[in-house]
């Protein structure tokens, strides 16, 4: 039986249409758990982020009125791996730490910074320098920590949920807190490092998109599929 060539595989890869299929399926799941969350679970908050991953995730199509001109799969992969986890290890831990609450907090908040970061690199005329692209996941990350913990502390006080204010002293989790934005930052880090050296030089994403988008998006002088 004949073997795929590397052209063959290459050309698979940088497939819209399998591109789009796989992107849009990953959206359905989303919306999906948005749904289930907030009316099995009455998870609010989980189901507002599933909402809102799966919203971004769209906006490049909505923004084009192109259902192919859609995020790497991976990337709607990545962002979708915190929502599979609470559904799949509900009260798994690692080293005493749920892996449903902090842990997919951190990864959680990385992807949406990577969705962001991803968007303005495939789909605007926006270019980054290899420094300034992981610095931008990284900040990106800090800052969607920040509004992550604000939002489950108005949570707290106004769904009556215990995300934060769980009844441990005020100073157990203004520390808590502190830790998980430090590990927020390395997970940030990380996905600065996945954006340049993979989503940005490997992944062919422009390649994957209708040629009028493309075109769309260039400078004068683009450089599509390299780096500044």
């Amino acid at each position: 039986m004949p073997q795929p060539t590397q052209s063959g595989l290459h050309q698979l890869v940088r497939s819209r249409r399998l591109n789009a299929t796989l992107a849009w399926l990953f959206v359905g799941f989303l919306s999906a758990v948005a749904v289930a969350s907030v009316v099995t679970d009455n998870d609010l908050v989980w189901g507002g982020f599933a909402a809102i991953v799966a919203a971004l995730s769209v906006v490049p199509a909505v923004a084009y009125r192109e259902p192919q001109a859609m995020l790497p799969w991976e990337v709607v992969a990545l962002a979708s791996f915190p929502i599979v986890a609470r559904v799949l290890v509900r009260g798994e831990t690692i080293g005493g730490m749920t892996f449903t609450g902090r842990v997919s907090t951190y990864l959680a908040v990385a992807a949406v910074a990577l969705i962001i970061a991803v968007e303005l690199d495939v789909f605007t005329p926006v270019r980054m320098n290899r420094e300034f692209a992981v610095f931008f996941v990284l900040v990106g990350t800090m800052a969607a920590a920040g509004v992550w913990a604000v939002v489950q502390w108005l949570s707290d006080i106004y769904l009556g949920t215990s995300l934060l204010l769980n009844g441990r002293p005020e100073e157990v989790i203004e520390t808590t807190l502190m830790w998980d934005f430090v590990a927020a930052t390395l997970s940030g880090f990380l996905s600065g490092l996945l954006f340049e050296y993979y989503f940005r030089r490997r992944a062919y994403s422009r390649e994957r998109l209708p040629t009028d988008v493309v075109e769309a998006t260039e400078l004068v002088d683009p450089e599509v599929g390299g780096s500044s």
